[in-house]
């Protein structure tokens, strides 16, 4: 694609994660030796400009409200020579427990420097196409659902977890965007048939996600990922991606992605043309989506 990929976008959040703790009195809350730190549980990004190696890239943050043992913060990646935002970040994070995960109140010097640190969510960060409340849909996981495509299967090695041990986000993106190919590949080649002006090159691009992390894979433990086309509309495809442990099929993290295809000459989406619809619809799975 030419571009930073999701899982650089990942990385850099959970940078920028550990910078925001600093400020609200939390300076080794990724350390070693931590006595509290943010557990992820949410996290919802959305992709605004493209950035490439060697951009000068740099992050602002703040707190978009605080209550007895989470937060939600917003992280903005902003183009230094031009200010443009590349991509947003609001994240859900739990105070908690190093080793155990519980959370716990907050001490009272966070509650007075998240009110210094307050910020509301811009237009342009805020959910758009995937619906910024619900739970992840469960019912993907159901015996009757056995025809998600697996597009990924592995193992946690140690050079894949937290300080803690835990699973990190972005690994669970990167593994998502590594087997999407798999998925989409055929899907991309009917949309771009289907153009009017037939691209020479065509790759894809995410312009929305939302994960959800329900529990924590560690080292050694045994991950799949499963997806599934959930929808389209005339541009814009909705995918839908389960980590499970493929041993006993518990779920770990869930994610919604909306997708576009992409032609790599002109930089430009690729419409879903009236012959490619049929071709997308056959591959539709319902209610791999966030759910009320």
């Amino acid at each position: 694609m030419g571009h930073m990929n999701v899982r650089f976008y990942v990385q850099r959040a959970m940078e920028g994660l550990a910078a925001l703790a600093a400020r609200l009195g939390m300076p080794d809350a990724l350390a070693p030796h931590a006595e509290s730190t943010l557990i992820v549980r949410e996290l919802h990004l959305r992709f605004l400009r493209e950035a490439r190696a060697g951009d000068p890239l740099h992050m602002t943050g703040g707190v978009v409200d605080l209550d007895e043992t989470g937060a939600t913060l917003l992280l903005v990646l902003v183009h230094s020579r031009t200010g443009v935002p590349s991509a947003t970040m609001i994240t859900r994070v739990v105070h908690a427990r190093p080793r155990d995960g519980r959370g716990f109140a907050w001490p009272r010097r966070t509650a007075q420097a998240a009110a210094e640190l307050a910020v509301e969510i811009p237009p342009y960060a805020a959910p758009r196409s995937i619906r910024a409340g619900g739970q992840a849909p469960l019912a993907g996981l159901t015996a009757g659902r056995s025809d998600l495509t697996e597009i990924a299967r592995g193992v946690i090695m140690p050079a894949h977890v937290d300080i803690f041990g835990r699973m990190r986000p972005d690994e669970f993106i990167g593994r998502v965007s590594d087997g999407v190919p798999a998925l989409l590949r055929g899907i991309r080649q009917s949309v771009a048939a289907a153009a009017p002006e037939v691209p020479q090159r065509v790759g894809g691009a995410v312009l929305e996600y939302r994960l959800a992390f329900l529990d924590w894979p560690r080292c050694g433990d045994h991950v799949a990922v499963r997806s599934g086309l959930a929808g389209h509309d005339e541009k814009t495809q909705r995918v839908g991606h389960w980590m499970v442990d493929p041993l006993d099929g518990a779920p770990w993290a869930f994610a919604e992605a909306v997708a576009v295809s992409f032609d790599l000459d002109t930089r430009k989406i690729i419409p879903i043309g009236e012959a490619a619809r049929p071709v997308l619809d056959a591959h539709v799975r319902p209610d791999l989506g966030f759910t009320d």
